[in-house]
């Protein structure tokens, strides 16, 4: 995987575990808070409203519900105000715990209704449902006025429904003032049943015959009340802060590590290849960079190292040339500095043919020099080239019919093999350079009565031609070297024999500039075939 992937990845994944987590985390404390506070709240209200509801039923009264107010208000943590329908204050929880009472919040009261709710046999007819009424009606007010009287004597009371729903009371402790209730004696009675007795043909028997009860006994029952719990301007509950901290650390620390590995990651071979290059400009041209991994930095050491290799290589050349054309022209010129010094000097006379073997010398100096020039032309693609449609076989005839004199002179036989005419674009003079310089080579390591031949063969959309001699062939070891500058086959082979030594360098030039190749294949004993292949078509060999 690209580094710059690893590196975008990475960043993404603490960005995005950064947001998930901060968002998990927040929707998870707020759902918990929410969820919480209003479960809480509807409990509390429950519990609020239901203990107040059964003190009124037990008591008839609202006297001495202040502890369980205060009581409430303790274990709820809420500030509970609770006011008739009428808004007379009944008691105020801030009042009990001894501060100045605060303004009640927005929240609207809850109605706190102790009146108990009548429950009739729905399969009685109406006029049982009527009677059972006018009775539920007079129990109520006898139990309400006794509960209240023993609340107010300070007596424990306790209280249960009965089968219509009304409280049964009941105490430890009678005080002679209240008296048992009795709802025989009431003398309300004709009144309760006068009231209740219209709504024997309402279609909506029970809620109507509730309305009738809640009337009668409004007078005995406990007024309702409106309970309102809260303060203005009372703090809301906030989202608890420890986890959010802990998770923004963790992110916090995930996002140090990420970048500290990626800047180890990214710095370590950058500070390598610093390194490396600062060594290389000094003049170490053996430093490199190990390269591990795939990625752009492993790609840039590549490119790193290559380079230095090419450098160094580049130096090697250079001075391996160096050395060469030094050593060639050493020796040479050592010899006409001794024979133009010797002739100054009047020691040897100046004859024809001292002359005409000092101007050959010259000559192969200036042919050395002239090689060298082409040499580094044609590597540095400077080399001019006039490309035009070439006959190959007409070439390879201009070049027997060129050479054939030197093949006489040498005792061999030079031969042409063009079954079939073959054409490319190429330069023509250039080529007969290529061909020529083969043909130079193999006339001179063939024996008298040997063979040189010319051959042209077409492979497909290749035009191979080939440079065959019956020389004594090229040892395998010596094949790598063929087309190093200055380097012969016979290091015993001089001037008047070898040539510069550059000639086999230039022709693979030609032919590489001409996006061919040359190829070589060679048996001691038998001789060497010399393959110079090219391309029919526009793109050359591979292209």
């Amino acid at each position: 995987m690209s580094f710059r992937l690893r590196a975008l990845g990475l960043l993404m994944l603490v960005a995005m575990a950064a947001t998930a987590a901060t968002a998990w985390l927040t929707l998870r404390q707020a759902n918990l808070q929410v969820r919480d506070s209003v479960a809480a709240g509807q409990q509390e209200v429950s519990r609020i409203t239901g203990e107040l509801y059964a003190y009124g039923f037990a008591h008839g009264t609202w006297d001495g519900v202040s502890p369980t107010v205060g009581a409430l208000a303790k274990d709820t943590g809420q500030r509970i105000r609770v006011a008739t329908e009428a808004d007379v204050l009944v008691v105020d929880s801030d009042a009990l715990a001894g501060r100045e009472p605060r303004t009640a919040g927005s929240r609207p009261p809850v109605l706190v209704d102790p009146r108990p709710t009548l429950r009739l046999p729905t399969e009685k007819v109406p006029r049982v449902s009527v009677k059972l009424t006018v009775t539920a009606i007079t129990e109520y007010r006898a139990a309400a006025t006794y509960a209240a009287c023993l609340t107010r004597a300070g007596a424990a009371v306790t209280a249960r429904p009965n089968g219509i729903g009304m409280p049964v009371i009941s105490t430890e402790r009678r005080p002679a003032q209240c008296r048992e209730p009795s709802a025989d004696s009431d003398p309300r009675i004709a009144q309760d049943h006068e009231a209740v007795q219209t709504c024997e043909f309402d279609p909506r028997l029970a809620a109507c015959l509730q309305r009738a009860f809640n009337k009668q006994i409004a007078a005995a029952a406990p007024p309702r009340l409106q309970v309102r719990l809260g303060a203005k301007d009372e703090s809301p509950p906030t989202l608890a802060a420890a986890p959010t901290m802990a998770v923004a650390a963790g992110v916090f620390l995930a996002a140090v590590l990420g970048a500290l590995l990626l800047s180890r990651a990214v710095l370590r071979p950058i500070r390598a290849l610093t390194m490396a290059a600062r060594g290389l400009g000094e003049g170490d041209l053996g430093r490199r960079v190990v390269v591990s991994g795939r990625d752009e930095i492993a790609e840039l050491g590549g490119a790193f190292n290559r380079m230095a290799d090419s450098i160094q290589a580049g130096e090697d050349r250079q001075r391996r040339l160096t050395g060469d054309i030094a050593h060639e022209l050493r020796t040479p010129l050592a010899n006409l500095r001794g024979y133009l010094e010797a002739l100054q000097d009047g020691y040897v006379e100046p004859t024809p043919e001292l002359l005409e073997s000092l101007h050959e010398e010259a000559m192969l100096q200036q042919r050395i020099v002239d090689d060298l020039q082409d040499l580094a032309l044609a590597e540095a693609g400077a080399l001019t080239y006039h490309r035009v449609d070439v006959d190959l076989g007409d070439m390879l005839e201009t070049c027997r019919t060129a050479h054939r004199a030197r093949a006489e002179t040498a005792g061999v036989v030079l031969e042409l093999d063009v079954p079939q005419s073959v054409r490319v674009f190429a330069d023509a003079d250039r080529l007969r350079q290529v061909v020529g310089n083969l043909v130079v080579n193999a006339v001179r390591v063939t024996a008298p009565g040997g063979t040189v031949n010319l051959a042209l063969v077409r492979d497909g959309d290749l035009a191979v031609i080939q440079v065959r001699d019956t020389g004594k062939g090229i040892p395998p070891e010596d094949l790598p070297h063929l087309f190093d500058r200055f380097w012969r086959a016979d290091a015993a082979r001089g001037r008047a024999t070898g040539g510069s030594g550059l000639g086999l360098s230039i022709a693979r030039q030609i032919v590489t500039d001409h996006r061919g190749r040359i190829d070589v294949e060679s048996t001691v004993g038998v001789g060497t075939t010399f393959s110079v292949v090219l391309s029919t078509g526009p793109g050359g060999i591979g292209g």
